[in-house]
């Protein structure tokens, strides 16, 4: 199964990460290729996004389901594919270094199944990495500018 683990350390409490990572709105967006999501309740939502997979350009929507808020630490989430045969989970979590320095940790793990599944799953090992350093830069980088602005004020 197709995984990738992408590690980023932020001048911030875990608290300030938490702040922007335990609602789903925030970070949804975010999602390379993003076009559009939903907030069903607390704990799902859909998601929709154009992604390259190998030659073809895909629209992806799918189904995320928070299994895990645990303040201030950690989110967990399982997706499911929703037009197509894949499924996967992921987290984010903070891990505190010092009260002003936190390493901030995305994981994605996605599976493709049905008949075009181990080509998909092919790409998928190559891509993954690219797609969750891309995923968690842009948590990272929104919770800097979201802190610059509040600490400017």
């Amino acid at each position: 199964m197709p995984s990738s683990v992408h590690k980023v350390k932020l001048p911030l409490s875990n608290e300030h990460i938490w702040e922007f990572v335990s609602k789903m709105n925030n970070w949804a967006p975010l999602v390379p290729g993003y076009m559009e999501h939903e907030i069903l309740n607390d704990r799902e939502s859909t998601w929709k996004f154009k992604t390259d997979v190998g030659l073809l350009k895909k629209k992806i929507h799918l189904k995320v389901d928070i299994l895990e808020w645990k303040e201030p630490t950690k989110v967990t989430f399982n997706l499911t594919g929703i037009n197509e045969k894949f499924f996967g989970d992921g987290y984010f979590e903070a891990k505190r270094i010092s009260n002003n320095e936190t390493e901030m940790i995305g994981c994605l793990t996605i599976e493709a199944e049905g008949t075009m599944g181990k080509m998909v799953n092919s790409i998928l090992k190559n891509s993954l990495p690219d797609l969750t350093l891309e995923l968690t830069n842009a948590v990272a980088n929104k919770i800097l500018e979201i802190n610059e602005v509040t600490t400017n004020k």
